[in-house]
């Protein structure tokens, strides 16, 4: 499969991240996925301090990881991501882990919704950050083909 559009660095399994099985133990799975897309979350979506000190930040909503295939100490894992689907209130992120031969050896969803931390509540995002986020997604989508089934949906902006 090819990777998702935004590509972080490789990373190499540590002896650290392997458990009694002699595989990535599952907290590093979410902790890869987590860490990976943090820099395509702040930079390229503008969830930066700037944002947090204007009140605003998203909270995980639900997240779901399928382990298809493991990895073992000293593999290369290859992440890559996309900002799957967005509406006024909540973000759809799909991420992969590949492994040197291009198979997807995990995947990853997440929902995050948009929270004023002054209410601690789901709010809508500006006007203009929502242009920008389904900019985003739309171009994205465009580029990127799942070869597997998407499990957790949001509403579009229009439901």
């Amino acid at each position: 499969m090819k990777p998702l559009p935004y590509n972080p660095d490789s990373v190499i399994v540590t002896k650290e991240m392997c458990d009694h099985n002699g595989h990535m133990n599952v907290n590093y799975y979410y902790q890869l996925f987590d860490s990976t897309y943090t820099s395509f979350y702040i930079d390229e979506l503008g969830f930066d301090e700037a944002y947090m000190e204007r009140g605003f930040s998203t909270f995980t909503l639900e997240d779901s990881i399928r382990y298809l295939k493991e990895f073992r100490l000293n593999d290369v894992v290859y992440p890559s991501f996309q900002l799957y689907k967005a509406n006024k209130k909540l973000l759809h992120f799909i991420g992969i882990l590949q492994n040197k031969d291009n198979e997807v050896a995990a995947i990853f969803e997440t929902v995050l919704g948009h929270i004023d931390l002054n209410k601690r509540k789901i709010v809508n995002f500006s006007d203009q950050m929502i242009e920008n986020l389904l900019k985003v997604s739309s171009e994205q989508r465009k580029i990127s083909e799942l070869p597997f089934e998407v499990k957790l949906h949001i509403k579009d902006i229009d439901e």
